[in-house]
């Protein structure tokens, strides 16, 4: 089978490897399309994010669907032939935040695609799948691009949990990529009465009004707009921050009222806070980090019609043309979410 491996940055390549073996309680999965993640194109420009290096070649991706080709032994529930969207998230069970049910915080984690221990672990772009029967969500009624937008939509379902209840709160998303424009859904599905959105391009601009967003800011051209809303004090309730960039994080600051909750989602190194800002009006920075049960919830959310993820999805390029789907997808002038399929 054919994967794709990030051996340094800008060093991406399409490898044959052998299919892993099925095991008891696991299942075979013919992948039929995986989403270019953020996080997925860190490694490709940068080779890693923070602290966060490639140390040894690593297959990419997370974002993943395929049709079930074999189960094995013990597994029920799931059938030959069927459309699944993978999680990624492997918790080990046991460690004590597991024993304390924050799985998204597994002391062993099995994240595809995650540098961040040593070895690595491998990701899941790769023809042929082999994933535990607990990680498919059944995508019944739903296209193999939209089952492989449950991740990310996972994540914005639990920063939205982060957040707490949004019924009737003032929102602001900073930074409108797929995360940000997940999060404009997500709020705007919690309640949430104005949501505003900055960005520094025209083009998400436009797809965060198109999915939700009642204002939007582009800070590169109109970089004063915002502080319309920091007078008296702020105005918004809760911060969605998607960047991971200081500045972005600090604009946003100082447009929250007092009392209000900062979700940081972006991932982009240490930052320098207002520190006196955040103590003199209250405010609660809360981090959001992965998920765990929201992925199936946000599968049940697409199957229903609540969440439609079909308006992000930009490009779909083969396999054999990964490069330059990572360089579409690099390009927030023409893309959200560029995938590939492998069908």
């Amino acid at each position: 089978m054919k994967s794709l491996v990030i051996h340094a940055a800008h060093d991406l390549r399409i490898e044959e490897h052998e299919p892993q073996a099925l095991g008891a309680g696991q299942v075979r999965i013919a992948l039929a399309t995986g989403g270019i993640c953020g996080s997925d194109l860190h490694y490709y420009h940068n080779g890693g994010f923070g602290t966060v290096r490639l140390k040894e070649p690593m297959v990419l991706g997370h974002e993943v669907s395929g049709h079930i080709t074999a189960l094995g032994a013990g597994v029920s529930g799931l059938e030959v032939g069927q459309l699944v969207a993978v999680s990624p998230s492997r918790p080990c069970g046991t460690c004590s935040y597991c024993a304390e049910g924050m799985r998204n915080q597994c002391l062993n984690m099995r994240f595809y695609g995650s540098a961040m221990p040593l070895p690595h672990i491998q990701g899941a772009f790769r023809q042929v799948l082999v994933a535990d029967a607990a990680q498919c969500a059944v995508a019944d009624g739903l296209s193999a691009g939209e089952a492989a937008m449950a991740e990310p939509l996972a994540v914005c379902l639990h920063a939205a949990s982060q957040a707490g209840p949004l019924l009737g709160k003032r929102v602001l998303v900073t930074g409108c990529g797929p995360i940000g424009l997940l999060s404009i859904l997500v709020a705007r599905r919690a309640g949430a009465t104005e949501i505003v959105a900055t960005d520094l391009t025209d083009f998400t601009l436009q797809m965060a009004a198109a999915q939700g967003a009642d204002v939007t800011i582009n800070g590169a051209t109109d970089p004063d707009r915002l502080a319309t809303y920091q007078a008296g004090k702020g105005t918004f309730d809760v911060l969605f921050e998607c960047t991971g960039v200081a500045a972005a994080l600090a604009g946003g600051i100082a447009a929250l009222r007092p009392g209000g909750i900062i979700v940081q989602l972006g991932l982009g190194g240490d930052m320098t806070l207002p520190v006196q800002a955040l103590t003199a009006k209250e405010l609660q920075l809360r981090g959001s980090f992965r998920f765990h049960e929201e992925f199936f919830t946000g599968v049940t959310l697409m199957q229903k019609g609540l969440i439609d993820v079909k308006p992000l999805i930009t490009q779909t390029l083969p396999l054999a043309d990964a490069i330059a789907a990572f360089d579409l997808a690099s390009d927030r002038t023409q893309s959200m979410k560029a995938q590939i399929s492998f069908a």
